[in-house]
């Protein structure tokens, strides 16, 4: 099976071309750091040719709702550092998405009881979890300043360094699924009359901006994107993407990241459109806003040339042991879907293996069929 050959370039060797795909999973503690439980998560999890983590946000006022983890602080990056050494551990190969909320959450779900604010004064319509529990119904977003946008590049340049100093093999930046880099793009989040909105190049300055700074700060090799072209997950609105993400990936492909990670969907074929555009280590993720992605799907992918790996999301949720599972035609495990969110381990670090398997936790207590 293809999906299970080694990648290889001049910076990357991967065993397989399974990607963990980066999932919310609220597992933080109230300053924002990851629990010992996330740590586990992930070790658990380390047979993925690469694990792009869960979104993590780059300064506190990106918070896109109460318990998402976060990488500002001394505290941040220690904590961490314990999840990237359990992976590394593992043998595993480990990746930070920085995610900025923009326009997303509320003063209630943030640590710095922040107002949320995006390019434009665009409510997102999706009620937000909350730090003393519950979810609260949105509110309007400010429509950030020109100084606050000008500021946004170097803190999560500033992001960056620290996920490198917590261990971090590389950062992926979310130009994606509706936070703050997609809101530029998008035709209903940035209705913008300066510099950085309305024509195309407009709309491309501030991503390609925080692009430009991460890549300075860790190097372009270890700086990667996800976008999800036309997208319509959380509200959002792209007429006719093909010419926006066209031109953003004429200029990411001259910049020599380390890779692009790209969602598919059925009104526009990102995949088909866009790889023949970009010429270095391409993720696809075929499963958003559909059926999650399967073995057979992952490989037809691949062998269509549309990626170099593909990234699962779903599948990983309640198989730790994915990789195995695939290689030996195992049937996959279901989620526990009432658990799929919480503050513990339970529908997060104990779903078993299956039977005949183990996977050790990061403190090396096993994971065997039948439970912990």
């Amino acid at each position: 099976m293809y999906l299970l050959t080694e990648y290889r370039t001049a910076d990357l060797t991967l065993p397989n071309r399974i990607v963990l795909a980066p999932m919310t999973r609220l597992r933080s503690h109230p300053d924002g750091s990851p629990t010992a439980d996330v740590a586990d998560f992930y070790a658990q999890r380390a047979a993925a040719g690469l694990i792009v983590t869960e979104g993590i946000w780059p300064h506190s006022t990106g918070q896109s709702e109460a318990w998402v983890p976060g990488l500002q602080t001394a505290a941040h990056i220690e904590a961490w550092r314990v999840v990237t050494a359990a992976v590394h551990a593992r043998g595993g190969r480990i990746v930070a998405q920085l995610m900025h909320g923009g326009r997303k959450n509320h003063p209630r779900g943030r640590i710095d009881g922040s107002h949320p604010a995006g390019p434009s004064a665009v409510v997102d319509p999706e009620p937000v979890h909350l730090i003393a529990g519950g979810k609260a119904a949105p509110i309007v977003p400010a429509a950030l300043t020109r100084d606050e946008i000008r500021a946004l590049p170097g803190q999560f340049a500033a992001a960056a360094r620290n996920a490198v100093a917590a261990g971090f093999d590389a950062v992926e930046l979310h130009g994606a699924n509706s936070y703050l880099l997609h809101q530029f793009l998008a035709d209903n989040t940035n209705l913008r009359t300066d510099e950085y909105g309305g024509s195309i190049a407009n709309r491309l300055r501030a991503p390609l901006a925080v692009v430009d700074a991460v890549a300075a700060a860790i190097g372009a090799r270890r700086t990667a994107i996800r976008l999800s072209p036309g997208n319509p997950q959380f509200h959002m609105a792209e007429a006719d993407p093909a010419p926006l993400y066209r031109a953003l990936v004429a200029e990411l492909d001259r910049r020599g990241l380390a890779y692009l990670h790209l969602t598919d969907n059925d009104r526009y074929r990102a995949l088909a459109d866009l790889r023949p555009r970009w010429h270095g280590t391409l993720i696809g993720n075929i499963g958003e806003n559909r059926a999650p992605t399967d073995a057979a799907s992952a490989e037809a992918a691949l062998r269509a040339g549309h990626a170099d790996l593909i990234s699962f999301g779903r599948a990983w949720i309640a198989n730790p042991d994915l990789v195995h599972r695939i290689a030996h035609g195992l049937p996959l495990a279901a989620i526990r879907a009432e658990r799929l969110y919480g503050r513990d381990a339970r529908g997060y670090t104990d779903y078993p293996a299956h039977a005949g398997t183990e996977t050790r936790t990061a403190i090396g207590a096993p994971l065997r069929a039948n439970g912990r």
